[in-house]
């Protein structure tokens, strides 16, 4: 018990040290760093494990290394040194460890089979090599054996054996005739996977003497050929006494007629066999039957379903294939062959087993001197494989003892490192089935600071766009990195800038005043070094009077303006397109400094005109549409599009050239510019034409150019400024020869629908392309960069074809060649595809989350590895959610957000974040297949902001000196709420506002109660609440105290919108009663003079509407209150206006039909002439919106005159 507890303290120590780890240091790759800094040796290039050598060739073993000081190389062969000095055929390559053993003269590949290990060693340390074992390949010839006859009867099943020698590596095996031509293959007739030729039941078509079994061993590049088999195949009802004569008597009386057969097993024999394969390599399972009729065969799972995306079905489903397999793959594979006789099958016990592979490769380490690190090797396999250590190629237990180095299991931790403990470490994984190694140095370097980046470095940017000053360095241990502007400066610090882990400073939004130099300085406890770069800021460019949209006739003449302005130190140029593309290239054109002139408009000028404006760090652009219209006709002359060409003649008939000629037709008054020729195959495409050529218009014949097997027949048609005749009458037929086809398909391409084919495409040649009969295509294809020779196959006339068994995402030479049954077409050029694309392997690593304010985050992740992408680079996609508010405390529904950030980016800007809230975010890598796995999520937090208005604000209780205040929490607080702060000011009758007083109150109070106030007076109350940063935005509210206890009014509430009446019965006020006499009798007055001076000058247009229409009607005051209506203020936060208190509902309401003088009042828009006739215009208007600070300017009435007393 004791025991385990100590063990399991031990662990704990251990997990607690590795957490504690000081990360290692990063080298950039800096040539010139790199050549002046120490290094052990890295093994950069070798050979492959398991090497095969054409033992006509020399041996060459790669083995390439790197470090500084430059490596020394040696050699042990089968476990000892091998001496290359004492082998006159064995030569190293100079500053190189690839050996070179000539086999050309007089060396013998076999003497040098064995296994190979190179050693690259400096001052510190020694990295090695895999075990590298040489194999010389044999292609051996067929051992001679008499081959009998095969009789067989009709129906029967029959195995024709290849048996071909073993070679190395095997050979691949293939059936063909003495024409060298593949013998057909079907569901009834197939190879095996041992290459044997399967008959599940032998038809009298399968009689012939030259059944063939090819050997073909690539590495030699020789094929090797078994002597032909012969196979006679019998049917009863045509035996004849010659076959009689050959055969016994029990044979012919034994011999029965052709019978259907229930499916009987080929291979595998029995009912069960085994199957063991290694994890990730291709599983290929096999059933062929005999059986009357062909049996059908059908793969199943027991226990499970065959696995998706990796399983195919070959050999017309005889053989099972799956890619990839894994430990999951293992289990019982049961093959089912079936015809309407009955079925068979056989089970087939798969078990996957696993060579060693990495989960976690150790990673050089450079560290500084006192500093820790861990070199980790983890890595799986079935078995579980052993892992060992060595140290500068020697097993770690019999290294030299080094007291930083502490080794437990596959992990080997340093502390307190010196110099001394540099060396080149080398982890081995090894079971039964393979092993891995890896080199992994660890070096110890005591270096100063460096700048790598230039000195004096000159940046210039946009205003307002971002600027990113670089200060790249190096240093043992790391340094630390700081920023100062101008020579004097202090440090920078502050959320302006951000400052990125590689020394680089970035200004989000430069502006003018970011100008300038900036200092950036590198220490260590080595020392101290700073550069200097220089930032400018340029203007903007910007199109100042942008092109418009013109409409313009046919033949006139239309300009386009683009004037710019730009930084003065910035030479700008400026480019015009036409419909997206270059101008067209014709004199009409003239392009100014800033403008686009086109002379003599066409049609063909219709379109989108387009001005770019390019500098050295920006570009605008401006587009405007141009319309060309007809210009009005002319009525002397009638034009009209010509008559079609008429009389066609071929003359002149060669293989590839024929003569036309023709008689034009009538003009109509606008004279021919052109002909075209058009033509029709009447072989391939009958009623189908297609433009030839054309002339011009003066020419009446034409020398055409023809392709070979082409029935042609030609028609002409004239075109003038109007448009084009009808077509011509057609030609005689004239039919070509066939010839070899002069083109290749174009558009050839490879591109992978699933990761392990690649699927080529390409656009078939037409059919007058053909050039003869039989179009077919050869598609050839091979693996770049691949010392293979060329795979093809011809396929019929179609435009795709699939290679299926490809690696994932590796490029292919392709090309395709047309072919006829006259021959071939010229070699075809060669185009890059590549196989299908996979989902990628691996997440970004090392994703850091920078905060810039409490809206928005930067976040910055490291790329992942090329080769891991298994695909095409398409950019990566950052995942991000908020968690919760951390001023609330509580969860809600998680709704993720996404941003895409195209190419091999490395960092984003996450806008539109909540303030004072936990957030989480993931990055994934994208190819053309999909997303990769996500990063580990990255928790982050935003810091406090300013929060939202409250909720509400209700103002209730109102007495004579005091009113109730309650208010709700807002919205958003977006931080810890510090207070909230109310500010009120009195607003008297006129409108004006009184001095403004502020209180401010704890956050965790709701209401508060106003007293000493003043009574009958209306209040505008503002209200915020406050956090830590700053003040939210306000609510504000207005109410009014009451007059006296017995006639309270309770103020509405809303935002601003409610007012109190007047207290005041001024119906009863006699100063009141006698306004209004006054007011009475003006307007009887008005009436009178207006009634006398009408009646002298006629009717008028006025006079008549009154006949028409009953005499306005006034609506009458309020008479519920006495009041003259409600106060109302439509905008919250407007200021009062002195003078604008004339509420609409106080106003004289008319019908729509109705006149009056108010309508036509001379105070607005009209006068009476001499006779007394009315002149002016008619006004709609009602009322006009009062001038502030003014009196209303409508005509005289009682109620604008009662108005004017309120």
């Amino acid at each position: 018990m004791m025991k385990k507890k100590s063990i399991s303290s031990s662990k704990a120590s251990l997990v607690l040290f590795l957490c504690q780890m000081i990360s290692a240091l990063d080298v950039p790759l800096d040539s010139k760093l790199l050549e002046e800094l120490s290094q052990p040796p890295t093994i950069t290039q070798q050979s492959p494990k398991d090497y095969i050598v054409d033992p006509r060739e020399n041996i060459v073993i790669q083995c390439e290394a790197k470090g500084k000081p430059p490596p020394s190389f040696s050699w042990t062969r089968n476990g000892t040194h091998f001496d290359i000095d004492k082998d006159a055929q064995v030569t190293m390559k100079p500053n190189s460890g690839t050996l070179v053993i000539n086999i050309m003269n007089g060396g013998k590949a076999e003497a040098y089979e064995g296994v190979y290990q190179c050693t690259a060693r400096n001052e510190r340390g020694a990295a090695i090599s895999n075990n590298i074992v040489i194999r010389p390949s044999r292609s051996p010839l067929w051992t001679k054996e008499k081959l009998e006859p095969n009789q067989v009867r009709e129906g029967d099943s029959l195995v024709l054996h290849c048996r071909p020698p073993v070679g190395l590596p095997p050979p691949i095996i293939f059936w063909m005739d003495n024409a060298f031509q593949r013998l057909p293959q079907s569901e009834r007739v197939s190879q095996g996977l041992n290459g044997d030729l399967y008959f599940s039941n032998v038809q009298p078509e399968d009689t012939r003497e030259d059944y063939i079994c090819y050997a073909r061993f690539n590495h030699t590049q020789t094929i090797q050929q078994k002597q032909p088999i012969s196979v006679k195949v019998f049917s009863m009802d045509s035996l004849n006494d010659t076959i009689a004569a050959n055969l016994s008597d029990t044979d012919i009386y034994g011999a029965k007629p052709v019978t259907e057969r229930q499916p009987i097993l080929l291979t595998p024999t029995g009912s069960t066999s085994t199957k063991v394969e290694l994890r990730g390599n291709v599983l290929l399972l096999e059933c062929i039957a005999a059986g009357l009729p062909t049996p059908v065969i059908r793969w199943i799972k027991e226990g499970g379903e065959l696995p998706a995306n990796r399983t195919f079905f070959e050999n017309f489903k005889k053989t099972l294939k799956i890619i990839e397999v894994s430990e999951a793959d293992s289990g019982n594979y049961k093959c089912i062959a079936r015809n309407i006789l009955g079925s068979a099958h056989h089970v087939i016990s798969v078990t996957v087993k696993a060579a060693p592979y990495w989960i976690t490769a150790p990673r050089n380490l450079v560290l500084s001197p006192g500093e820790d690190g861990t070199l980790i090797c983890r890595a799986n396999g079935n078995p579980k494989p052993n892992i060992s250590w060595l140290a500068n190629g020697v097993p770690i237990a019999i290294a030299p003892e080094d007291p930083s180095r502490k080794v437990d299991g596959d992990t080997i931790i340093f502390s307190h490192v010196q110099e001394r403990s540099s060396a080149v470490y080398q982890c081995n994984a090894s079971n039964e089935y393979g092993y891995l190694l890896a080199n992994a140095f660890v070096n110890i370097l005591a270096e100063p600071p460096r700048i790598l980046t230039p000195a004096n470095k000159l940046y210039q940017v946009i205003a307002d766009s971002p600027a990113l000053l670089d200060c790249a360095y190096f240093g043992s241990p790391k340094p630390e990195i700081e920023w100062f502007k101008g020579v004097k400066g202090s440090i920078l610090r502050g959320n302006e800038y951000v400052f990125h882990d590689n020394g680089t400073l970035e200004i989000p939004v430069a502006q003018k005043d970011s100008a300038g130099t900036y200092t950036c300085v590198a220490r260590n406890e080595l020392g101290k070094i700073q550069n200097e770069v220089q930032l400018e800021v340029k203007d903007p460019t910007m199109i100042i009077k942008q092109p418009e949209y013109k409409v313009i006739q046919r033949y006139g003449q239309v300009s386009f303006e683009c004037i710019i302005k730009h930084d003065s130190t910035l030479l700008p140029t400026v480019i015009w397109l036409k419909d997206n593309d270059e101008l067209p290239d014709d004199e009409r054109f003239l392009v100014g400094k800033d403008n686009l002139t086109i002379m003599n408009v066409t049609d063909k000028d219709d379109g989108t005109y387009t001005c770019i404006v390019n500098t050295t760090l920006d570009s605008v652009s401006a587009s405007a549409v141009l319309t060309v219209v007809a210009a009005p006709p002319t009525p002397a002359i009638i034009y009209a599009r010509p008559n079609p060409p008429f009389d066609l003649e071929l003359t002149g008939q060669l293989e590839r050239s024929v003569e036309l000629s023709w008689i034009p037709g009538d003009e109509n008054n606008s004279p021919i510019t052109n002909f075209v020729i058009e033509y029709e195959d009447g072989l391939h495409e009958p009623g189908v034409w297609h433009y030839q050529t054309e002339v011009p218009g003066t020419q009446t014949t034409v020398q055409l150019k023809l392709s070979p097997y082409v029935n042609y027949s030609f028609r002409v048609i004239a075109v003038n400024e109007i448009g084009r005749s009808q077509p011509s009458e057609p030609s005689e037929q004239y039919l070509t020869k066939s010839a070899n086809p002069d083109e290749n398909p174009s558009n050839v391409q490879g591109i992978g629908s699933e990761p392990d084919n690649l699927v080529i495409t390409w656009e078939s040649l037409k059919g007058f392309q053909s050039n003869g009969p039989g179009l077919q295509y050869k598609v050839s294809w091979r693996q770049k960069d691949v010392d293979d020779e060329w795979t093809s196959v011809i396929v019929a006339n179609v435009s795709k074809y699939i290679v299926s068994g490809t690696p994932t995402f590796v490029p292919y030479e392709i090309k395709v060649q047309a072919l006829n049954d006259l021959g071939y077409a010229p070699e075809p050029s060669e185009v890059i595809g590549h196989s299908g694309e996979d989902l990628p392997m691996v997440a970004p690593g090392n994703v850091q989350v920078h905060v810039i304010n409490s809206t928005l985050a930067k976040v910055h992740w490291d790329p992942v590895p090329l080769k891991t992408v298994r695909g095409h680079l398409q950019g990566y996609k950052v995942y991000y959610w908020k968690v919760q508010s951390l001023s609330r405390r509580s969860r809600r529904h998680v709704e993720k957000k996404i941003l895409t950030f195209r190419g091999n980016k490395t960092f984003g800007m996450l806008p539109g974040l909540e303030p004072y809230s936990s957030y989480k975010l993931n990055v994934r890598v994208v190819n053309g297949k999909g997303e990769g796995p996500a990063s580990p999520d990255k928790v982050f937090k935003t810091p406090e902001g300013v929060p939202s208005s409250p909720s509400f604000l209700k103002i209730t209780n109102p007495t004579l000196d005091s009113l109730t205040l309650e208010w709700g929490l807002p919205a958003h607080p977006n931080g810890v709420l510090t207070s909230y702060i109310l500010k009120f000011q009195p607003i008297n009758n006129t409108h004006e506002l009184g001095p403004l007083v502020e209180i401010r109150i704890p956050a965790n109070e709701s209401s508060l109660i106003l007293k000493n106030l003043n009574y009958s007076t209306r209040y505008k109350f503002y209200f915020n609440a406050q956090t830590s940063v700053g003040s939210g935005s306000q609510i504000t509210e207005e109410a009014v105290t009451i007059m006296d206890e017995a006639g309270i009014l309770r103020p509405a509430v809303g935002a601003g919108k409610a007012m109190a009446s007047r207290q005041v019965d001024i119906a009863t006020q006699g100063w009141f009663i006698g306004l209004m006499c006054a007011v009475a009798l003006l307007i009887l007055i008005l009436l009178i003079v207006c009634f006398i001076r009408r009646n002298k000058g006629g009717k008028y247009p006025v006079k008549e509407k009154e006949d028409a229409h009953a005499d306005p009607e006034i609506q009458p005051m309020k008479e519920d209150d006495g009041t003259f209506g409600e106060y109302s203020d439509a905008e919250d936060h407007k200021p009062l206006k002195k003078g604008s208190r004339t509420p609409s509902d106080r106003t004289v309401k008319k019908e729509d039909s109705d006149d009056s003088l108010v309508d036509y009042g001379e105070g607005v828009n009209g006068q009476f002439n001499e006779d007394g006739s009315f002149i002016g215009q008619y006004s709609g208007k009602k009322e006009k919106e009062p001038a502030e600070g003014n009196e209303s300017s409508e005509a005289p009435s009682p109620v604008n005159a009662m108005n004017s007393f309120v």
